[in-house]
């Protein structure tokens, strides 16, 4: 059930970031009020995933994958710009969770 805590949490966070980029810098008042909403409910579930996943697997998953997914995002919905640097460095994040979760909980 950890996981699916920690899911919720990547949904809220990456809705969260979303919002704050539709709020323009917390001028618009739905967009604002929304990412404070979705941060929190990110937190809580973030916070209740933690009884039950280590620490540093749970925040690199969410860390890790919230950036894969805002970047994702980011280019697709934003249609802001991603260059070779960008691609391999989310390759690094996404290979240092990966090692994680495989090697993480027995070091």
């Amino acid at each position: 059930m950890g996981y699916v805590y920690l899911a919720l949490a990547i949904v809220g966070e990456l809705i969260g970031t979303n919002l704050l980029k539709a709020s323009s810098g917390f001028t618009l008042v739905w967009p604002s009020l929304g990412a404070l909403i979705a941060y929190g409910t990110c937190f809580y579930f973030l916070a209740v995933c933690m009884k039950t996943v280590n620490l540093n697997i749970a925040y690199a998953l969410w860390a890790g994958i919230g950036v894969v997914l805002s970047t994702l995002v980011a280019v697709l919905f934003w249609k802001e710009p991603v260059n070779l640097a960008n691609v391999i460095g989310i390759g690094f994040i996404l290979v240092g969770v990966v090692i994680l979760n495989l090697f993480g909980a027995n070091g």
